[in-house]
């Protein structure tokens, strides 16, 4: 019965992680339509490659890892699909929307951050997760893990209207 047993552990990987992953995806891509879906998604590749999976030193960092590469994926389509629009004279970009100050959340900040640097800030500080298992996520060095959190960080509290960000570690 090990089918029996895979599909077990699967079903109580999916119901630990599910929110996890699904936030993760939300604070990526800004839209909660999108994260329900490609967490949904991402959970179709985990399950496609469970025994790798499994056996994988972190789990939650593979399928971590996919949900990232899936929103980086949609996010890409989103711009050339908003790009063809606006060549198409189909949609305004309204050019004083972002200089008046607003009230601005951090959700709206973190879209405004380059999307590595809003990656290595999320999984860091929103999931706590260490700085190698983000490298390893994203596939980039732990130097880069760095450089980009320690930017991301800086540039969200500046967004932030200079509200100093808990960067536990030194600026630079």
């Amino acid at each position: 019965m090990p089918e029996l047993d895979a599909e077990y552990a699967f079903r109580r990987f999916f119901d630990d992680h599910h929110t996890d992953l699904s936030r993760l995806a939300y604070l990526v891509t800004g839209d909660s339509q999108a994260s329900d879906d490609l967490a949904a998604d991402a959970f179709v590749e985990v399950w496609r490659h469970w025994e790798r999976v499994q056996s994988a030193q972190s789990p939650i960092a593979y399928a971590r890892g996919i949900v990232t590469n899936l929103a980086r994926q949609w996010i890409k389509r989103q711009s050339r699909e908003r790009a063809g629009l606006l060549r198409l004279g189909l949609l305004r970009r309204d050019r004083g929307e972002s200089d008046t100050p607003a009230i601005i959340d951090v959700r709206a900040a973190l879209r405004r951050l380059p999307l590595r640097r809003r990656e290595c800030v999320i999984l860091r500080y929103a999931f706590d997760v260490p700085e190698r298992e983000v490298a390893t996520i994203l596939g980039i060095s732990i130097g880069a893990v760095k450089s980009h959190t320690s930017r991301g960080a800086a540039q969200l509290s500046e967004y932030l209207n200079g509200m100093p960000l808990m960067t536990g570690g030194h600026h630079g």
